[in-house]
């Protein structure tokens, strides 16, 4: 049995059918957890089924959920993160440092413009700057590759791996 409390559960597309099996029989007892999931997928196999459905959840347990939309960071708010994510890093960001990550995290990602602080931190101390300056940030984007760079590489360059296993179908769709 779980124990009561707050059971969070992210990426749960990844639980294959027999993990939601276990849900629902959780979910049954006096004592069930208040249950979080998140997922950032759509219509999407449930693993270890043929079936398809919403966030890759059976139907019978996403009928037992309160699903919460949410919405992509705005450019502001990226920054107030960005910049509470520095200050607990101990990184002092220039204004327009801050501005430059905040439209990365837009372009990109949140997770990936984080990242960034850290290698553009490492950037500004290795040439004795006391703070992160526009120079460190693009610097650590030009050594660090995000998902969409590193896909158009891989697809510009797939024929110089080895075990290359990208479908005609996949290429298609680019």
């Amino acid at each position: 049995p779980l124990p009561a409390g707050v059971l969070f559960i992210d990426e749960a597309h990844m639980l294959d059918i027999e993990c939601f099996s276990f849900i629902n029989r959780a979910l049954e007892s006096d004592m069930a957890p208040v249950l979080v999931l998140a997922s950032n997928r759509g219509i999407t196999r449930i693993r270890g089924t043929d079936y398809r459905s919403p966030h890759g959840l059976p139907l019978d347990l996403l009928d037992r959920l309160v699903i919460i939309a949410t919405s992509p960071y705005s450019a502001p708010e990226i920054c107030a993160i960005l910049r509470a994510r520095a200050a607990e890093e101990d990184v002092a960001l220039a204004a327009p440092a801050l501005a430059l990550l905040g439209r990365i995290g837009e372009e990109t990602s949140l997770r990936y413009a984080m990242y960034t602080v850290t290698t553009a931190a490492l950037v500004a101390a290795r040439r004795g700057a006391p703070e992160v300056a526009v120079e460190d940030v693009r610097r650590a984007y030009a050594l660090f590759a995000d998902v969409r760079r590193s896909t158009k590489f891989l697809h510009e360059y797939e024929k110089d791996y080895m075990f290359n296993e990208l479908e005609e179908s996949d290429k298609a769709d680019g």
